[in-house]
């Protein structure tokens, strides 16, 4: 664990179990790849904080648990992956202190004890932390997913990163299921949306960034890569969190999984 600053992350999850599918699903080489680069850039951390697309509640929620259950939110796979295991520890130290900050930011906070780990979370942090040696606690998107509160969110959020708490955003930079293997018109739509996104994160100005993210509804295909913004709100919480820091580039598919384009983006420097 280290006591400097770490960086936030944006990544995308894949598709339902894979890491327990390998050979049906032999196509995650590269995310898989890229989600052990992560645990060997930022080591072990005190905690991790996780901003999954697969929860949201009324108002944003944290899980307290130190022994989070399993959460198999997928339908369709073979039996065994409804028995696969995630043991992970809750923090309750960190509930307390991520509680304490997002109320701090005039936002109310709710506690749920019997919430388990959803496929946001237990299946990236399968890849990046195997042993399940690293304390973990989600925190719920909120039902409206206005851009700006969880970009707010984010800067609570932000003190956390010097207290040894890695702060994950789980999601895909194209979620539209409808379209997953509908040929070239799907793949051009998650390619102008992903080329965008990247533009924006990676090129842009702080201010500038904010912005283009608030209004991300008017980006090229936006409205058919999301459908439903579950999946890309959690990266307004995690550039939150950045403030002034640069997006960076760590995944990238032109014709990833279903034929889509997809990455995952980390922002600031490596401790």
């Amino acid at each position: 664990m280290t006591n400097k600053k770490l960086p936030t992350y944006f990544i995308s999850h894949g598709a339902g179990p894979w890491p327990w599918l390998k050979k049906e699903m032999p196509y995650f080489d590269k995310l898989e790849a890229s989600l052990i680069s992560i645990a060997k850039e930022v080591g072990r951390p005190k905690a991790i904080l996780m901003i999954s697309g697969h929860w949201e509640e009324e108002n944003f929620t944290l899980m307290a648990n130190l022994n989070p259950p399993m959460l198999y939110d997928y339908g369709g796979f073979p039996e065994h992956t409804y028995h696969v295991q995630y043991a992970a520890p809750g923090d309750l130290e960190l509930v307390a202190r991520a509680k304490a900050l997002i109320e701090g930011a005039g936002f109310p906070v709710g506690i749920d004890k019997s919430r388990g780990f959803d496929h946001g979370t237990f299946v990236p942090l399968s890849v990046m932390y195997p042993e399940a040696d690293v304390p973990v606690v989600q925190l719920s998107l909120k039902k409206n997913y206005d851009p700006e509160t969880h970009y707010q969110l984010g800067l609570a959020l932000a003190p956390l990163r010097e207290e040894g708490i890695l702060i994950i955003g789980s999601g895909l930079t194209y979620h539209n299921l409808r379209q997953f293997g509908k040929g070239e018109a799907a793949s051009l739509a998650s390619a102008q949306f992903d080329e965008w996104l990247r533009k924006v994160l990676i090129d842009f100005s702080k201010d500038e960034r904010h912005q283009q993210l608030l209004e991300w509804s008017k980006a090229p295909s936006a409205r058919t890569a999301h459908p439903d913004e579950d999946h890309l709100i959690p990266l307004h919480v995690v550039v939150g969190a950045a403030e002034n820091e640069t997006g960076i580039l760590i995944y990238h598919e032109d014709k990833g999984f279903g034929g889509m384009s997809v990455s995952s983006f980390r922002f600031g420097h490596l401790p």
